[in-house]
């Protein structure tokens, strides 16, 4: 049941997830484009429009290209009656769908006749948001979604195939110049989705990428690039991809377990009834009847063991889609795979009935006045011992190998959780804005709409400080990412400057979310927009310009002409706020100073008292400062801290059951051959125990055999594991795939289990009557 419940449970994710092909004409074709830092400080940098329009129009590699914006699925204010609810939109070109060859389930997709500045806006929407938004209903063709903040009214053209999840989590689909002022199209960045040529391979559309960037007409940030492509289901699993593929090794391993446990089990228990059987031999019985009772025995066992699993294979799927995080891809399409359960049935089924026959096939080929004449409990030979005993130290092995992952997953998830964030998350609320466009049109008015929202939500009772913040904490979106140059750089440094994250903030910033100063000054009051223009760095990015020097009063610049001279004021440390794994280098920038287009629409609270009991005056003080802001949503820091360790919670829960499921049943498999070997050798142990033998002599004899058995299966899975675990760096953090700790606690984790599991039957040795054992022998 554990065998085939576990192993079919986890096939069926895994065929979900990787096997079964997407809801796209001739998957294996399509490929995503991107360009890279030539330094490799980032592995997807974007096009702008008109660099991927150009380029679409160069390549020969790719015979249609479409273009997806690089931000991904953003949550977008929907107007829902007097409510306002959020949807997360893609915004991409109107050949997008045409290239990707996707089949509607009601109506059209997009086209280029929809991707035009004026054109009416026009929008696709997911399987998923077509059921719980619509019911389903057909009649959905036509009806609109009105966004809150730019006021554009989509009218819903189809409904895509279930399953159709690019980019990742996207509800609607909006054409890009259809759906934002001309004015704003320039600032669009976009991946490239392409179909390959006949006869093109990823590397010549690679090279064409890396001939593009290095064009004479190419600007100075293209030069810095060169081409990056990959195949489209790689990019749709993402980082999910190494999970998923570790998951299915060690269903596979359990089931291996499962049918060696069986074997050997059945094996050591039909060795135990050759005589038995030689009696119902000589007794008239012929073998094809003998054989057929064997069978008939055995397959009731793989019936019941079989059921029992697809009731914990349905329960584990159930409890794996319960568990998932939302942003797993095509969580909608896993159910219960009826092939996988039957093949499953049938490998152990199989395995079973199998190994059933070797008693038969045993006593074939034994005289049967030899195996009357001798002791039923006698050992059946050296080769049937040792190949029994062989198994289990290949049980114990394999153990190890599924023990060790499931720790290595464990110890990361650990230091992950305990993860040092450089500011204090207690206490912390991320209110997300939806501001009306149509009232703030521009950067200067939303700056302006921040400055009175930010001291409106600092007088709120319980709020202590608050400032407005770039993007939520680990957004699968992101931020804002900036370039600088420093000072005396030459422009070989400058491309190989870092890719930063930028944060645009107000004065009460640092104090707001606990980031302590290292050197220097925060922002004040006086850092207007008249004022010298200035900047706060983190320690990585003060390394990176200035090693070895103090960053403080040193001078960064901005734009591709570097118009713009910033003065670093402080330091502060590196935080993990957009990547929990990696403390990104990052600046800080006034808000009154800031030189971007667009500002930030979200805001970071903190409280005095629980965040939760705040969100209600929030919301009123945010409405009482203008008419054209709402909040769209409130949430407390360790919410968004729970969606980021979702995936590594779940690896490791799904590990350990498959290492829980692996130590039951090399347990077992070792108490069953030790067990037997006390019953076969019953005899050798009475005259033990007539010689003079203690109770303590026995149980160290017996329970030695089994240490000696784990200690080989340790052995032979520690090496293993060795190699094995490399598969898993994807994902570890801090940890290495060889870490002594781990393996050290899985050895000692199955020498106690292997400990419990030889005393069983050791101490049972110490009941044999021993008169009464040397008596039946006469």
């Amino acid at each position: 049941a554990l065998g085939v419940g576990l192993s079919t449970a986890m096939f069926t994710v895994a065929d979900a997830l990787l096997l079964r092909q997407l809801p796209v004409r001739d998957q294996d074709h399509i490929v995503i484009v991107a360009g890279a830092k030539r330094d490799g400080s980032m592995a997807n940098y974007p096009l702008d429009l008109s660099a991927a329009r150009e380029f679409g129009t160069r390549t020969r590699a790719l015979s249609a290209v479409a273009g997806v914006g690089y931000e991904g699925a953003w949550p977008k204010p929907i107007r829902d009656g007097d409510q306002i609810t959020r949807l997360r939109r893609a915004m991409v070109s109107g050949d997008f769908f045409g290239v990707l060859g996707v089949t509607p389930v009601l109506g059209r997709t997009l086209r280029a006749s929809d991707d035009v500045t004026g054109a009416a806006p026009m929008a696709v929407i997911s399987y998923s948001l077509w059921r719980q938004r619509f019911g389903g209903a057909r009649d959905v063709i036509g009806q609109r979604l009105v966004t809150y903040d730019d006021g554009v009214s989509y009218t819903i053209a189809g409904v895509l195939p279930q399953g159709f999840d690019f980019p990742r989590g996207a509800e609607f689909w909006a054409p890009i110049a259809a759906s934002l002022p001309a004015s704003t199209l320039q600032y669009v960045s976009v991946n490239l989705v392409g179909r390959l040529a006949p006869g093109a391979r990823l590397i010549d559309v690679q090279q064409e990428m890396n001939a593009f960037f290095s064009r004479p007409d190419a600007s100075q940030w293209e030069h810095a690039l060169v081409g990056a492509a990959q195949p489209f289901s790689q990019l749709i699993l993402g980082n999910v991809r190494p999970a998923v593929v570790t998951f299915a090794l060690a269903s596979g391993l359990l089931l291996l377990i499962t049918v060696i446990n069986i074997a050997n089990l059945l094996f050591v228990r039909g060795l135990a009834r050759v005589r038995e059987i030689a009696v119902r031999a000589a007794l008239g019985a012929g073998r094809v009847a003998i054989i057929a009772g064997l069978v008939v025995e055995n397959f009731l066992i793989a019936v019941a063991g079989g059921l029992l699993g697809v009731l914990l294979a349905m329960g584990a799927v159930r409890a794996f889609v319960a568990l998932s995080p939302p942003e797993l891809p095509r969580l909608d399409e896993i159910h219960l795979n009826g092939a996988a359960i039957l093949a499953a049935i049938a490998i152990t089924g199989v395995a079973t009935l199998l190994v059933a026959l070797a008693p038969a096939v045993l006593t074939s080929r034994t005289e049967l006045a030899s195996v009357l004449r001798s002791d039923a409990r006698q050992s059946p030979g050296r080769i049937y011992r040792q190949l029994t005993e062989g198994i289990v130290i290949v049980q114990v092995a394999l153990a190890v190998i599924v023990l060790s992952a499931a720790g290595l997953v464990t110890r990361s998830l650990i230091k992950l959780e305990r993860a040092d964030l450089s500011f204090d998350p207690s206490r912390l609320l991320i209110a997300e804005l939806s501001v009306r466009l149509d009232k703030f049109a521009d950067a200067r008015q939303q700056a302006a709409l921040l400055e009175r929202l930010t001291q409106a939500v600092s007088t709120v009772p319980g709020v202590r400080a608050a400032s407005p913040v770039v993007a939520p904490p680990f957004a699968a979106t992101g931020g804002w990412d900036i370039t600088l140059t420093a000072e005396g750089q030459t422009s070989a440094d400058t491309k190989t400057a870092p890719l930063l994250n930028m944060e645009v903030v107000t004065p009460s910033y640092f104090e707001t979310v606990g980031l302590p100063l290292i050197a220097g000054r925060a922002f004040t009051d006086a850092d207007r927009k008249e004022a010298p223009g200035v900047i706060v760095v983190s320690q990585s990015t003060a390394r990176h310009y200035w090693p070895g020097k103090s960053a403080i009063g040193q001078r960064l610049y901005a734009g591709s002409g570097m118009t713009r001279e910033l003065t670093v004021v402080g330091v502060v440390a590196d935080t993990r706020y957009r990547d929990l794994r990696v403390a990104r280098p990052s600046v800080y920038l006034p808000l009154a100073q800031s030189f971007f287009p667009f500002a930030p629409l979200n805001l970071v609270v903190r409280t005095n008292v629980p965040p939760a009991t705040v969100v209600a005056s929030l919301r009123r003080a945010i409405a009482d400062v203008d008419g054209g802001v709402a909040l769209a949503s409130a949430t407390p820091f360790p919410a968004f801290l729970d969606r980021s360790l979702a995936q590594p919670r779940l690896n490791s829960l799904l590990l350990s059951v498959f290492a829980g499921a692996a130590m039951v049943l090399a347990t077992v498999g070792l108490f069953g051959v030790i067990a037997t070997m006390v019953r076969q050798r019953t005899h050798e142990l009475s005259i033990r125990i007539a010689l003079g033998a203690t109770p303590r002599d026995l149980i160290r004899l017996v329970t030695l055999r089994g240490m000696t058995l784990t200690v080989g299966g340790l052995l032979l899975g520690t090496v293993a594991a060795l190699f094995v675990n490399r598969s898993l760096r994807g994902l570890l953090y801090e940890v290495t795939p060889t870490d002594p700790v781990t393996l050290i606690v899985v050895a000692g984790l199955l020498l106690a289990a292997a400990a419990l599991a030889s005393f069983i039957p050791a101490y049972a040795s110490t009941r044999i009557d021993a008169s009464l054992a040397l008596r039946s022998e006469r």
